[in-house]
């Protein structure tokens, strides 16, 4: 696999607290220039980096992010700020205490909800694979399915761990042919976002992809 079909698959991510404008638009032109599927930036950076990239570049956000416990409602808003501020893709956080209180239904209904504000727009729901047992991660394979999302993603990046091969071979077991995977948390090299996509990963959330490719250029290989 080459490295530009890496990168199609990349939303190259800047999630830091202490993200700047500077180098959002850092992350932009990077994006732009290797053709990443996207961006995957702070909401209070959407409308000005959707205004900057304009049609060149897919710009994602994130809601209930990282801890996922805010209420339905305000992830619901989230969502339509985001959408109205220009975001093209949302990347939501499940409420794990639901999932470990056996509240299937409710995170379903969660899920559909933040989906109907999301229309036509791509949503990826964040499960936290590190949080969860193998049971928990199988029966959210199932909500996900059944809630009319588009992707199932691993990880914030955010918690105790990230992406694992375990977890994305579990998932293409799980889930339904209608939704994508992607990885996310701890992607540090080519060899394993190739390992990755070839479990079934089609995205991969990650920073440090461009900056391999960016360090080969610069050394001439």
């Amino acid at each position: 696999m080459d490295h530009q079909e890496i990168l199609e698959k990349v939303d190259h991510t800047l999630l830091t607290q202490t993200a700047t404008w500077a180098e959002i638009k850092q992350i932009c032109d990077d994006a732009v220039k290797y053709r990443t599927a996207s961006v995957c930036i702070p909401a209070a950076y959407v409308k000005r980096a959707k205004e900057y990239v304009g049609d060149k570049m897919a710009v994602c956000t994130v809601i209930g992010f990282p801890n996922g416990y805010s209420t339905t409602a305000a992830k619901v808003f989230e969502t339509k700020d985001a959408l109205e501020n220009g975001a093209d893709e949302i990347d939501m956080v499940v409420n794990i205490g639901y999932i470990k209180d056996g509240l299937y239904d409710l995170q379903l209904d969660e899920i559909r909800q933040v989906k109907a504000a999301c229309g036509t727009h791509i949503l990826k729901v964040i499960i936290e694979t590190c949080l969860l047992t193998e049971e928990e991660k199988i029966k959210m394979c199932e909500v996900v399915t059944e809630s009319g999302a588009d992707f199932i993603k691993t990880s914030t990046g955010f918690s105790t761990a990230g992406a694992t091969f375990e977890d994305v071979a579990l998932f293409a077991a799980h889930v339904g042919p209608n939704v994508g995977i992607k990885a996310a948390g701890g992607i540090k090299t080519m060899d394993d976002a190739e390992k990755f996509v070839s479990l079934g990963a089609s995205r991969l959330g990650t920073s440090r992809i461009i900056k391999i490719i960016k360090n080969e250029e610069a050394h001439g290989y």
